[in-house]
């Protein structure tokens, strides 16, 4: 599935890899046993952007090597999408 040039599968990958990668950011900066007191506080907007910075990744995989333009597309359209989100929420 993963080697079809398909604009679903980039949304897809753009969308799941950010939630993922935004978890383990939270998880690596929230003290042990504590859910509130994450030390990011003063900077909301970091670990959404070390998320989001995650698709850079993908996209270049999907656009430099496999030559896969419309998965390239999709994930470089989720990406506008999710940077738009977080500047325009905080």
């Amino acid at each position: 599935m993963l080697n079809k040039d398909n604009l679903t599968l980039g949304v897809l990958i753009g969308i799941v890899l950010p939630i993922l990668v935004y978890a383990l950011v939270i998880s690596l900066l929230t003290p042990h046993g504590q859910v509130e007191g994450v030390i990011y506080a003063p900077r909301p907007k970091v670990p959404f952007l070390v998320a989001i910075a995650a698709n850079l990744f993908p996209f270049r995989f999907y656009m430099v090597t496999k030559k896969q333009d419309r998965t390239g597309r999709g994930i470089l359209l989720v990406t506008f999408l999710m940077v738009i989100a977080v500047f325009s929420i905080f």
